[in-house]
């Protein structure tokens, strides 16, 4: 087995292709974080902002301080993230949290990331669900339309540029593009507060 594949925890509980990996009480409780958000916040304007953070909150996710969630972006289940001051998720972003999701202080996940922690394990026929954590550092700053695949950590300051797909850990201060995303360049440590 791989070290990229130690990441990952596998579902093994599943028996067939077509069996859930979450327990019933799990799906239940997706569903109700679904329609919570529907109904409670997706028609919010962005000054209801707090709003939605407590929402968040009663769902279980770990906000710090006062992070920025719009009222269009989607977290499929908000017990797996954590959530720091001054971070931002922006408008139409998918934080697709099957496994953990940190993401820091002042890090800019911009609108429309896809942020993925699931796969399958293509080596097993029942294609049970793998999952991995992903992890943005301080003041990382994702551009729009970037994919973010499970087991990555962006570095502190690093840049993701506009559509790249990220398979790979990103070093701090570095900026990456492309399919896969590879270094395109560097970016100066911040030597201020925001």
């Amino acid at each position: 087995m791989s070290a990229a594949k130690n990441r990952y925890e596998t579902k093994d509980h599943q028996r067939s292709r077509s069996d859930s990996p979450w327990s019933k009480w799990h799906r239940i409780k997706g569903q109700l974080w679904v329609l919570a958000w529907l109904f409670f916040c997706r028609w919010t304007p962005k000054p209801f902002n707090r709003w939605r953070l407590f929402w968040l909150r009663l769902f279980g996710a770990d906000v710090v301080g006062r992070p920025y969630v719009d009222a269009s972006a989607r977290v499929k289940y908000p017990w797996h993230m954590r959530i720091e001051h001054k971070a931002c998720i922006g408008p139409d972003s998918n934080i697709y949290s099957l496994g953990r999701v940190i993401i820091r202080e002042r890090v800019s996940i911009t609108q429309e990331v896809y942020v993925c922690t699931g796969t399958h394990d293509l080596s097993d026929p029942r294609l049970p669900l793998m999952t991995a954590p992903i992890e943005f550092k301080q003041d990382a700053f994702i551009g729009v339309r970037a994919l973010l695949l499970p087991g990555v950590v962006v570095g502190e300051g690093a840049v993701v540029g506009g559509g790249a797909v990220v398979t790979k850990d990103v070093e701090p201060w570095t900026v990456v593009g492309g399919n896969p995303a590879k270094p395109i360049g560097k970016r100066e440590p911040l030597n201020f507060e925001i």
